[in-house]
């Protein structure tokens, strides 16, 4: 896919005025394990409890995207947190209690840039099932209902959501950096960080292309611009026009710290596969996403997404139901079903 300058410096100008604030960490999960469904989670679970379960959260997330589009990659990227941390279990949505010495994962250095549009999406799409459907449905199972629904109203996949997720137990910042990759994470990183995960290298770049919508902080990408791996000079696998743009709106020092810019500069608001055809011109974000069009092992993956936008869903829509059965809980025994979605029972 060929990019042309204007378009991407216009599109680029426009959406950076945008004071947004969103998680800019790589999506990408890598394994040589499988990932098995655990008992009960099904796509029926809620039939005879609460059949509307879908409908009812859609009523959310459908007002949502049109009054707040960012709710969209808000909510996507909230997901993928809260699965990376141990496990599919809503334990992201916790608030800290007040003095306690430990925070919740929410209040993690790693977490403090998700978008409150995320948090705010599944907490009013839990009240709305709560009316109907009072004790019956997890925060977890909301919050990947959400998720599915969001990538769908972008133009993405449609997908169906196996349910039976309990709610964690526990939620620890301290749990959190070990398992949330990096802006500049290189692949072999990933692999290390991912392998535990259960998906395939085909998952990892499939997962990374949720970043065909979405917003990064200047501080993820600055040292792209200017003193890339420390020798003083600018990442030479960035396209020329993008740094020349990414300089403007992003000083090496100073700046105002709200700013960002779209993962996706062509189409930021739409869930499609040109992200994979940016990655191809050199106009990926973060270092990490750009890493996938050189690497060996995920190079033929990026050609494949960018040249077949239906083989990119189907291998997303694959990927993200695979990664929301990561170490799910089942049973009073390990999990709760929480009735406000920031706190304990």
């Amino acid at each position: 896919m060929s990019v042309t300058c204007s378009s991407f410096l216009f599109t680029f100008s426009f959406f950076i005025f945008f004071i947004l604030t969103e998680n800019s960490s790589c999506l990408a999960i890598l394994s040589k394990n499988t990932t098995r469904v655990p008992r009960q989670l099904r796509v029926d679970y809620y039939a005879k409890s609460c059949p509307l379960v879908e409908q009812l959260v859609g009523s959310v997330t459908s007002q949502q995207f049109k009054e707040s589009p960012v709710s969209g990659p808000a909510t996507i990227r909230l997901l993928f947190h809260d699965c990376f941390v141990e496990g599919c279990d809503a334990s992201i949505l916790i608030a800290s209690k007040p003095g306690s010495k430990e925070l919740a994962e929410k209040d993690a250095e790693d977490n403090k840039d998700l978008r409150v549009e995320g948090f705010e999406t599944v907490k009013k799409a839990k009240e709305v099932v709560e009316k109907k459907c009072p004790n019956v449905v997890s925060c977890a199972d909301i919050l990947a209902i959400a998720a599915r629904d969001f990538v769908h109203l972008a133009g993405g996949p449609y997908y169906q959501v196996k349910k039976g997720r309990w709610d964690g137990k526990i939620s620890m910042a301290s749990r959190v950096g070990s398992n949330i990759p990096r802006a500049n994470s290189t692949i072999d990183e990933l692999i290390k960080l991912f392998n535990s995960k259960g998906l395939t290298i085909q998952d990892m770049v499939a997962l990374s292309g949720a970043h065909t919508i979405g917003f990064a902080h200047c501080k993820s990408f600055v040292t792209r611009l200017y003193n890339y791996r420390g020798k003083g000079q600018p990442d030479p696998d960035m396209n020329s026009k993008l740094l020349k743009a990414l300089r403007m709106y992003c000083p090496n020092f100073g700046g105002n710290s709200d700013i960002v810019a779209p993962f996706d500069a062509t189409t930021p608001f739409i869930f499609d596969h040109a992200y994979y055809g940016n990655l191809q011109n050199k106009m990926g974000l973060l270092a990490s996403d750009q890493a996938l069009a050189s690497d060996t092992r995920t190079k033929s993956l990026v050609q494949d997404f960018a040249k077949d936008k239906q083989k990119f869903f189907q291998a997303f829509a694959a990927a993200i139901d695979k990664m929301s059965l990561v170490k799910v809980l089942r049973g009073k025994k390990h999990g709760e079903k929480r009735r406000d979605c920031s706190m304990h029972m």
